[in-house]
C-alpha cells in the first residue's frame, strides 16, 4: 500500500512518519509540513516540494530523483548524504539549526541559499553559484569550495571554512574576525 494515497497535498501536516527504503513517486506537497519524520534511503521520484517545511526531521541517503524543491525549509533537521544535483529544480533552500553532512550541491545555481546556525560538514559546493548565500554562524568543517561564486555571501561568525580567494569569487562577501584569517591559508605566508 502506498504511504501517500493522493497525488497532491496542500497544507497537510505529516507528523512522526518513519519511512525506510520507500519510493514516493509523482506526489506534490504544497505548503505542507513534515514534523519529526524520518526518511532513510528513500527515493522521491518526480515529486514537488513547494513551500514545504521540514521540522525536526531526519533525511538520510534520500534520492531526490527528478524532484523539485522550491522554497523548502529545514529547521533542526539532520540532512545526510543527499545528492541535490539529482533534482530537476532547487530554489531558495533554507536550513536553520540543522546538521548537513556529506551532501552534494556541486554545479547548482542556488542564489540566496541559507544555511544558518548549521553544521555543514563534508558538503560539496564545487562550481556552485551561491550569490547572496548565508552561512552565518555555521560550522563548515571539511566542506569544499572551488570555482564557487560566493558574491555577497555571508560568512559572519561561521567557523572552520577553507576558502581559497584565488579560486573562488568572493566579491562583497562578508566575513568576521578572527576566522577570516583562514582566507590567507592559500597564500602560504607566515603570520605572527
Amino acid at each position: 500500500m502506498a504511504v501517500f494515497e493522493q497525488d497532491s497535498y496542500y497544507q497537510a501536516i505529516f507528523a512522526g512518519l518513519a519511512l525506510t527504503e520507500e519510493t514516493v513517486r509523482g506526489v506534490t506537497f504544497e505548503e505542507c509540513r513534515f514534523e519529526n519524520c524520518t526518511f532513510i534511503s528513500c527515493k522521491f521520484e518526480a515529486c514537488r516540494f513547494l513551500g514545504t517545511k521540514f521540522d525536526g526531521c531526519v533525511l538520510s541517503a534520500v534520492v531526490p530523483m527528478n524532484s523539485r524543491f522550491d522554497e523548502a525549509t529545514f529547521k533542526n533537521c539532520k540532512v545526510m548524504g543527499i545528492d541535490w544535483t539529482r533534482t530537476t529544480e532547487t530554489r531558495k533552500l533554507q536550513f536553520t539549526g540543522s546538521q548537513i553532512t556529506y551532501c552534494n550541491f556541486r554545479f547548482l545555481a542556488l542564489p540566496g541559499l541559507k544555511m544558518e546556525k548549521c553544521e555543514v560538514k563534508d558538503a560539496d559546493f564545487i562550481e556552485a553559484k551561491l550569490k547572496g548565500a548565508s552561512f552565518a554562524r555555521s560550522d563548515l568543517e571539511k566542506s569544499r569550495f572551488f570555482k564557487t561564486d560566493l558574491s555577497g555571501a555571508d560568512f559572519r561568525d561561521a567557523v572552520n571554512y577553507s576558502i581559497d580567494p584565488g579560486t573562488n569569487t568572493l566579491k562583497k562577501a562578508k566575513f568576521s574576525l578572527p576566522e577570516a584569517i583562514a582566507l590567507l591559508e592559500s597564500l602560504d605566508i607566515i603570520i605572527e
